[in-house]
C-alpha cells in the first residue's frame, strides 16, 4: 500500500541511510506541519537519530543519504535532493532547521561566552553571521534572544561552566533559534535534566513553538513525555518506521507489538509492579533483517510470514469510528495489528507491597547512619549539603530524589568516600569506622554514564579480574559476576564499545559487585538507558538484592523508577531533606509542597 500523501513545512520522502555495513534506514516517510509536534520513538539502534542527523547533512564519514526534502515557508520552497553531495547545507541548517542537542555542556563551546554563541547564529545582511565584533543591534538582538528563553542579559558575558543544566539547555536553545527556523529539532533534549527543570525547558519551547508557528520533531525514549507533548508519534525500530499516528492513539492502543512492548516497559509512577515488564533480546542492525519483519524475533505473535517478507505499512482503522476522520493516516507494518489490539497489554501484574524484601528482625539494625552531613564547595555561595541526616536498614533499598543541584549526589560521593564531608558522620554500622580499602569492600558504587566509568582499552574480562584482584578474590571468578548480572561468559573477551548501553551497565554493575559490597550506591544509573534498557537493569537489581541480601541507596530525578526500586525515599531541595518516609506514603500523598511539585512535574 502506497504512503499517503502528505503536506508540510518538513516534508521527507524515501529518506534512506547506508553504510558501507548495510542500510541504517529504510524508505522513511516523514512530515510536520507549522506548529506541529511530531515525536520520534524507538529504542538505540532504532535509528532515530541517524534520521534527523541525514535531514541536517551532519551524517559521520562513510555514512550517506538518499530521498528527497521539501521545506516550505517564509524563507520560501526549498528542495533537497539527498543524495546529492554537492548540497549546500548552508541553505538549510539554523535558518531552516535547528538543532537541540542533549547535552548542552559538551554542544556549547566552553571556551566562549554564551553571548558570543548565540550571536554566531543571528543572519546578517547577504548571508552572513554575526560575530563577536559586530555591532548593528547584535547585542541587543542577543538580549531578545536570552528573554525569550527566560533568562537575564548578563548571562551573555558568562561560560556555560557557570551555568545550571537547565540555564545552559536554554542558552542552547536561544542560539538555535537565533536564526528563526521553521523547523527545531530536538533530539533527547531533557534527558540529563531533573523533572522540574524538564518541565520549565520543555513548556519554553512549547511557547516559543506557538508564538513562531515552528514545528517541532522530538526524538525521545521517555514514553511518557512524547504522549503529553507530541500531536503525533513515529516509532521506529531496526531502521524502519513500525507506527504511526495520534500520540493517543499509538500509545494508549499500540496495534504493533513493538509498541505495546515498549509502552508496557514504561515503569508506572501511581504503584509497584513485582516485575516490570521488558522486550527479550535487543534491536538487531538493520543489515540481518532485511527480507522479513525485523521485530519477529523478539514478538510472542509472529507467524511464518512475518518472516518470509518485510511487512508494509498499511492503515490502521482508530479504535473509535467517530474518530476516523480526524485522526487519518495512522498506519502500521504488522501483519497480526488486529490480534494485536485485542490482546490485554503486558505490564499489568500485580502491585509489589512498598515494604516487601526487608527483613522483619533487621527493623532495628541500621546498615548506614548519616548524621548532620554538611559540605559546601570552594566558590559556592550556598551548601552542597546542610545538616542532612539519613538511614539505611539492612536489605532496604531507599531512593533519594530531587531537583539537579539538591546534593543527591554529593550525599552519595561522601556516603562511599570519593567526598570528604565539612561537618557529620557516615557510619557503617557492624563495623563502623571502616575506612580505605575496608570501606570499598563494605560499599560500591554505580554511576550514570558505564561507557565513560569503563576503561575502553580493557576487555571485559581484564576490567573484572583487576576488580577481583583488589578485592582479594580470584580472577576465576569473571565468568561468575558475568552470569549473575545475566550476561554470557563470552562477553570477558569484549571491550565496552562492543556492548550495547545497558550490556555496559551490567558490566559496571557486575564490577562493582566484585570486592561482595554490603552496601550498593546507584547513581542516576538508569536514567541514560532506554525505557525497555531501563526495565532490564532495574529487574536485574531487584534480583540481586534479593539474591545476595544488597542494601541499595539509589540516587534518582525520576519518580516513577523511585516507585518501583524502592521501599523509602528521602526527598532533598537545597542540600537538605524536606521530606522522607514509606514511598507509597511519600509519592502517594506528599506533605511538603516541593514534592507536590515534583509530582506535578511529571509528564501525565
Amino acid at each position: 500500500m502506497t504512503a499517503p500523501t502528505r503536506t508540510g513545512m518538513l516534508v521527507a520522502s524515501d529518506l534512506r541511510v547506508v553504510s558501507d555495513a548495510g542500510p541504517i534506514v529504510t524508505g522513511l516517510d516523514l512530515a510536520v506541519s507549522p506548529g506541529e509536534t511530531v515525536a520520534i520513538v524507538g529504542e538505540s539502534g532504532s535509528g532515530k537519530s541517524m534520521t534527523v542527523k541525514a535531514l541536517l547533512g551532519l551524517l559521520p564519514p562513510g555514512v550517506r543519504a538518499s530521498g528527497r526534502l521539501e521545506l516550505a515557508g517564509g524563507a520560501g520552497d526549498l528542495v533537497v535532493d539527498l543524495a546529492d553531495p554537492g548540497t549546500s547545507w548552508k541553505r538549510v541548517r539554523g535558518s531552516r532547521i535547528a538543532l537541540l542537542l542533549q547535552d548542552p555542556f559538551t554542544s556549547l563551546s566552553p571556551v566562549h561566552r554564551c553571548g558570543e554563541q548565540i550571536a554566531w547564529g543571528i543572519p546578517r545582511p547577504g548571508g552572513r553571521t554575526a560575530r563577536a565584533g559586530d555591532r548593528h543591534g547584535t547585542r541587543e538582538h542577543v538580549t531578545r534572544l536570552l528573554g525569550e528563553v527566560g533568562l537575564p542579559a548578563d548571562v551573555a558575558g558568562k561560560y556555560p561552566f557557570q551555568l545550571s543544566g537547565g540555564m545552559r539547555q536554554r542558552v542552547a536553545l536561544a542560539a538555535a533559534l537565533a536564526a528563526g527556523p521553521d523547523l527545531l529539532i530536538a533530539d533527547e533534549p531533557t534527558t540529563a535534566l531533573d523533572v522540574t527543570t524538564q518541565h520549565e525547558v520543555l513548556e519554553l519551547v512549547a511557547g516559543l513553538q506557538r508564538g513562531r508557528d515552528m514545528g517541532l520533531i522530538l526524538i525521545t525514549h521517555d514514553l511518557r513525555l512524547a504522549r503529553s507533548r507530541a500531536d503525533r508519534v513515529l516509532v521506529m525500530y531496526a531502521g524502519r518506521l513500525v507506527e504511526e499516528g495520534t500520540a493517543a492513539e499509538v500509545l494508549g492502543d499500540p496495534a504493533h507489538p513493538y509498541t505495546a512492548r515498549l509502552a508496557a516497559c514504561d515503569p508506572p509512577l501511581t504503584h509497584r509492579l513485582a516485575v516490570l515488564p521488558t522486550i527479550p533480546g535487543s534491536v538487531p542492525a538493520p543489515s540481518s533483517v532485511v527480507a522479513e519483519c525485523a521485530f519477529a524475533a523478539r514478538c510472542e505473535f509472529a507467524i511464518p510470514a512475518c518472516r518470509t517478507a518485510e511487512p508494509p505499512l498499511i492503515e490502521v482503522a482508530p479504535a473509535d469510528p467517530a474518530l476516523a476522520e480526524a485522526t487519518g493516516g495512522r498506519r502500521t507494518a504488522c501483519l497480526r495489528s488486529e490480534v494485536v489490539r485485542t490482546i490485554e497489554h503486558v505490564g499489568e501484574s500485580a502491585a509489589e507491597p512498598a515494604a516487601a524484601g526487608i527483613p522483619a528482625e533487621a527493623a532495628a539494625s541500621p546498615l548506614l547512619t548519616v548524621r548532620g552531613l554538611t559540605k559546601r564547595f570552594h566558590g559556592s555561595a550556598v551548601p552542597a549539603l546542610d545538616g542532612v541526616d539519613l538511614e539505611v536498614t539492612a536489605g532496604e533499598s531507599v531512593a533519594v530524589v530531587g531537583e539537579s543541584g539538591s546534593g543527591k549526589t554529593t550525599l552519595a560521593r561522601c556516603v562511599v568516600g570519593l567526598e570528604r564531608p565539612d561537618a557529620g558522620d557516615v557510619d557503617f554500622h557492624a563495623g563502623s569506622g571502616a575506612r580505605g580499602a575496608a570501606l570499598a569492600r563494605r560499599v560500591q558504587i554505580v554511576f550514570q554514564d558505564p561507557y565513560s566509568a569503563l576503561n575502553p582499552g580493557l576487555t571485559v574480562g581484564t576490567c573484572l579480574a583487576e576488580a577481583l584482584a583488589a578485592a582479594g578474590r580470584p580472577k576465576s571468578e569473571v565468568a561468575g559476576l558475568l552470569t549473575l548480572v545475566g550476561l554470557p561468559e563470552g562477553y570477558a573477551r569484549r571491550r565496552p564499545r562492543a556492548l550495547s548501553g545497558g550490556e555496559r551497565q551490567r558490566v559496571a554493575i557486575a564490577r562493582a559487585l566484585a570486592p561482595r559490597p554490603e552496601l550498593l550506591v546507584c547513581d542516576e544509573s538508569v536514567s541514560a538507558l532506554d525505557v525497555s534498557v531501563q526495565a532490564q537493569v532495574l529487574n536485574l537489581l531487584s534480583d540481586l538484592r534479593r539474591e545476595l541480601g544488597l542494601t541499595m541507596l539509589f540516587i534518582t530525578h525520576d519518580l516513577a523508577v523511585a516507585r518501583q526500586i524502592a521501599d523509602r525515599v528521602y526527598v532533598m531541595r537545597g542540600g537538605r531533606v524536606v521530606e522522607s518516609g514509606p514511598v507509597d506514603d511519600v509519592l502517594g500523598a506528599p506533605e511538603h509542597e516541593y514534592t507536590r511539585r515534583l509530582l506535578a512535574s511529571i509528564p501525565q
